[in-house]
């Protein structure tokens, strides 16, 4: 019998499902985008399952957790980075990606390093590239503790988030960011526990 792959950290009976409701989500939102293109997904987990899925010729990840192992003689055209953002710049030139998502990351990065980060993301991201953000919406925050608790989703994830913030707190962070108010989209998604947002350069 083959092990299941964790694509996340810590224990959970529905983080995988969940993880790969995210990435469908965000393969929605890009699905319009070129596949010769370059993508990058900012905390890809444990194990890369968005990157693994998406059909773009050039797959970037990085996340502090990610297992380097699994991707030693892939095919797949991913290359992945065990780097925490926050901490610099990204290790890429400016407007070298098409995409950049960040599924279920948001929420893990402090106040403080936000607006680091999303200045980041838009100087790598190419004119008219698009950045991806899934989040939890504000009012999920004791649901997800409640699952957390009883097995159900990860603690070790859950217990390390910084904020919940609100979707017009998120797209202010944007706009400081450089990002047009008019080139910004969001909306809900299971159930409104969750929140995704689409910016373009």
């Amino acid at each position: 019998m083959r092990k299941t792959t964790n694509l996340t950290r810590g224990f959970g009976i529905l983080e995988n499902f969940l993880a790969k409701q995210r990435a469908s989500i965000a393969k929605t939102l890009i699905a319009k985008k070129n596949k010769k293109e370059r993508v990058l997904d900012i905390g890809c987990g444990t194990f890369p399952y968005f990157l693994t899925n998406l059909k773009i010729a050039e797959k970037y990840g990085i996340d502090p957790s990610v297992n380097l192992t699994f991707f030693q003689n892939n095919s797949q055209n991913i290359t992945l980075k065990k780097a925490k953002v926050g901490n610099g710049k990204l290790p890429f030139k400016d407007n070298f990606f098409d995409v950049v998502t960040m599924l279920a990351v948001f929420e893990h990065i402090e106040h403080k390093k936000l607006p680091v980060v999303l200045r980041e993301i838009k100087r790598v991201l190419k004119t008219k590239g698009i950045f991806v953000i899934t989040t939890p919406a504000p009012w999920s925050d004791k649901p997800l503790h409640f699952l957390a608790n009883f097995g159900l989703i990860s603690k070790e994830e859950i217990h390390e988030h910084k904020h919940n913030l609100t979707h017009k707190k998120i797209k202010e962070y944007l706009r400081d960011a450089g990002f047009s108010e008019d080139k910004i989209k969001n909306g809900f998604f299971e159930v409104f526990l969750n929140m995704w947002f689409k910016a373009e350069k």
